[in-house]
């Protein structure tokens, strides 16, 4: 049995702030450890290099964080102390492991601590800001425009008209039926668990393989065309350069029913990942889309050294919980019905 699952979320909560307390470098800052030894500057972080020189991103990534993509509302600060950090992760930590709060994404489908899915069990970034969105300076996503509005309430009443969740499986969102997640992207945003990514590198192209899902992005380097715009798809089109040491991916091509954030499906996604140490990745990506916000936005999160490999994610295969789902409401319903027909006493 692998010992840390049997560590405490608090305890493992201390052995994290011994071990990142001293290394931290400045709250916002993302380069390599410049401080000085016996005197002696350290050298500026070298990215390796793959055999076709560039810079070599391969090998296993964890994008796992406590840091919300916006800052919460009774937050006025862009970076916590360290302390307060710590202490958030802390109380959060504790609320995965209690399992105290059925039909949210802490359900008791889960045992977090048993399986190692807390995210303070895994290898994570202590990232001090107070969200992910670094612009606008709010750390909060620009105000939708009249046409983001305006498409956000049909796509509401829309759902309205499907009916009840349960009424049917295409009434389940896109990770429900196991489709689309957070994770899988783009932009590839943490999750509860299967926070974890598998880089690969030839000459003219970069693999991610995503653990959620196990969905792979191919990303092709060689300067070819986006797809046509009639051609749609979730996870839309990507294309890749290297501006310097930084990966930059451009994604357009969305379908409507990917809808990040209430997007439109013309949204055009742009991600950066640095290698900024031996062991963390800078990312970054910019969401601009015009027909839903007033302005480009973009967020940043710093990614942590993995230990592979990635075991095969089949969400749903021998899961009976989407079946038993729809299932409980047609007995519900019948029991109502049932109840109803019977003559009152």
């Amino acid at each position: 049995m692998n010992h840390r699952f049997l560590v405490s979320a608090s305890g493992l909560i201390v052995l994290i702030a011994g071990m990142l307390l001293p290394t931290m470098p400045a709250a916002g800052q993302a380069t390599s450890a410049a401080a000085k030894t016996n005197g002696t500057p350290a050298k500026p972080y070298t990215q390796p290099r793959t055999p076709d020189g560039q810079p070599d991103l391969q090998g296993f990534w964890t994008n796992t964080t406590y840091t919300p993509l916006e800052r919460p509302k009774d937050v006025n600060k862009e970076f916590f102390t360290q302390e307060e950090a710590l202490e958030l992760i802390k109380k959060a930590a504790e609320v995965e492991g209690e399992q105290t709060e059925p039909g949210t994404i802490l359900d008791v489908h889960y045992d977090f601590t048993q399986f190692g899915l807390d995210r303070s069990q895994g290898g994570f970034s202590l990232n001090l800001r107070t969200s992910m969105i670094v612009d606008p300076p709010g750390g909060r996503i620009p105000p939708m425009t009249a046409a983001g509005q305006k498409r956000a309430a049909e796509r509401a009443e829309a759902r309205k008209r499907m009916g009840a969740a349960t009424d049917a499986v295409q009434n389940q969102s896109l990770s429900v039926r196991c489709i689309l997640m957070d994770r899988d992207g783009p932009p590839m945003l943490a999750g509860a668990y299967n926070n974890n990514y598998q880089f690969v590198q030839i000459p003219g192209y970069v693999m991610i393989l995503v653990e959620m899902l196990h969905d792979v992005r191919i990303i092709p380097l060689d300067g070819r065309p986006q797809m046509p715009q009639n051609v749609r798809q979730m996870m839309g089109s990507s294309r890749g350069r290297w501006e310097g040491n930084t990966l930059v991916i451009e994604t357009t091509n969305f379908t409507d029913k990917t809808a990040f954030q209430g997007a439109s499906e013309n949204m055009r996604l742009t991600e950066r990942f640095t290698r900024v140490a031996e062991d963390t990745m800078r990312y970054q990506f910019t969401v601009d889309d015009p027909a839903t916000w007033a302005k480009p936005w973009t967020a940043e999160t710093p990614w942590k050294k993995s230990i592979g490999p990635l075991f095969e994610h089949a969400c749903h295969e021998g899961n009976y919980g989407l079946y038993n789902t729809l299932a409980g409401a047609r007995a519900e319903e019948k029991r109502a019905a049932e109840g109803a027909n019977k003559p009152s006493k």
